[in-house]
């Protein structure tokens, strides 16, 4: 918990500093690179293992320090875990659930900006260390009337520093993410706006309310109220829901029965946004997920929503269909349309990029291809991570002119493998639903 972290006084906040912070981490990669060759030097047998360790330790430090955008995105590299080296996974897992917080003057200091008063002359108590803190903001516990409040408070300047952020974190995603430049650009933007509508509260908390009303009817799934007069720009206050994230939870040795239970709820869950709603919770990470004493799921962070347009969703989803990897024809004008192939291909390119988005989504879409699937299933993570780290390495892919993949993929892709990987450590069984023209 964020509590046992070491509590820091203050966020590099302008562009500067921030710079800096990030120069000063080059140098140190920089440096244990240097140190790396020079061992191999006399041990030519030595592997990357440690350089990776070190790297990752000194990338994750600055990271945490940064907050905002710049963690978020290792959050996010740690959730695509066949794209990094496993000493990075390790590390930057941790940007799931803990950052150090912020001490409490600078959250005094956040109140009397956005309420006029400190949070004791808001709430009857309130505590003074952050019981979680992650990339965007730390929450904190308050009790008024009887009640009890989770109060989540944005770091200063975390909305300002998005875009400057995101062009400093792009040396570091190119030599991590075996990305070319123009396919990394073109997934930053998508990242940006949805980092910039992360940092809106307002707009969180409207869209907390909208998909926690439209799911209300799902069962087994518990939302908070949100509190609009204790919520601002920067602050959002709702219900305090108490139980265990899903690592501690699993570790109290839960019945099958239970598992499934809490697996289906969260199937059910992305399947009535995403076919329903078009809009998704695009941020399935264990620290977005409470499961209660009577193995509820509670649904805490509405920060990232991705609206999934319709064209977008006519041509992807029907990919999913079982037959439809056979049918030419329709699946070329779909690449097409997609953006998975172009016209500056070469007939190789051509050949090779259908082989290998139709090879990923035959695999993204097994569990639509059954009426139950089987998450527990290790042998098919493991094929999604070999996949990836083959493509990853692959020579067409990295000399590629041009970005891959409609952009809104990113997140849509995201989701689904965030929630495959999810219901994986459930070690659940549910039923994969889908819509009637799908099956």
């Amino acid at each position: 918990m964020a509590s046992d972290l070491k509590e820091q006084e203050s966020i590099p906040v302008s562009k500067v500093q921030r710079a800096a912070k990030f120069i000063s981490t080059g140098a140190k990669v920089g440096g244990n690179y240097v140190k790396h060759y020079a061992k191999k030097m006399v041990n030519p047998s030595m592997d990357k293992e440690e350089l990776h360790s070190n790297n990752a330790t000194d990338i994750y430090k600055s990271l945490s320090e940064l907050k905002g955008s710049a963690l978020k995105v290792a959050q996010m590299m740690s959730m695509d875990k066949n794209l990094l080296p496993r000493a990075y996974q390790d590390k930057f897992t941790m940007a799931q659930y803990s950052a150090p917080p912020l001490s409490y003057p600078l959250v005094v200091k956040t109140f009397q900006k956005y309420f006029g008063k400190s949070p004791e002359g808001v709430f009857e108590t309130f505590t003074r260390s952050a019981v979680n803190a992650a990339s965007i903001g730390q929450v904190h516990q308050a009790t008024k009337d009887g009640k009890t409040f989770a109060v989540k408070i944005q770091y200063p300047g975390v909305a300002d520093s998005v875009s400057s952020d995101l062009k400093l974190v792009r040396p570091f995603a190119l030599r991590l993410l075996n990305m070319n430049e123009k396919e990394l650009d073109h997934y930053m933007e998508e990242v940006e706006e949805r980092l910039l509508e992360e940092t809106d509260y307002l707009l969180e908390v409207q869209r907390s309310r909208e998909i926690s009303e439209a799911c209300a009817h799902i069962p087994n799934l518990k939302f908070p109220a949100y509190f609009e007069e204790f919520s601002s720009d920067r602050v959002i206050t709702m219900d305090w829901i108490s139980g265990k994230h899903i690592k501690e939870w699993m570790e109290t040795i839960p019945s099958q029965q239970a598992k499934n239970q809490v697996g289906q709820a969260l199937w059910d869950f992305y399947h009535h946004q995403v076919h329903n709603l078009k809009q998704v919770h695009a941020d399935p990470h264990p620290g977005n997920f409470i499961i209660e004493k009577d193995d509820t799921l509670g649904i805490i962070d509405f920060g990232c929503v991705k609206v999934i347009p319709e064209d977008f969703y006519q041509g992807y989803f029907p990919l999913m269909k079982k037959g439809m990897v056979l049918k030419e024809e329709e699946l070329h004008q779909t690449f097409y349309a997609l953006d998975f192939i172009s016209d500056k291909d070469s007939e190789e390119e051509k050949v090779y990029f259908k082989g290998v988005f139709k090879e990923m989504i035959s695999l993204l879409g097994k569990p639509f291809h059954v009426d139950r699937f089987d998450f527990a299933d290790d042998s098919y993570f493991e094929q999604i991570f070999q996949l990836g780290d083959r493509i990853s390495n692959d020579k067409m892919f990295k000399k590629s002119r041009q970005a891959r993949g409609s952009r809104h993929g990113l997140y849509i892709n995201r989701t689904y493998f965030g929630l495959y990987n999810l219901l994986n450590q459930l070690q659940a069984e549910v039923d994969t639903t889908k819509p009637q023209w799908l099956k």
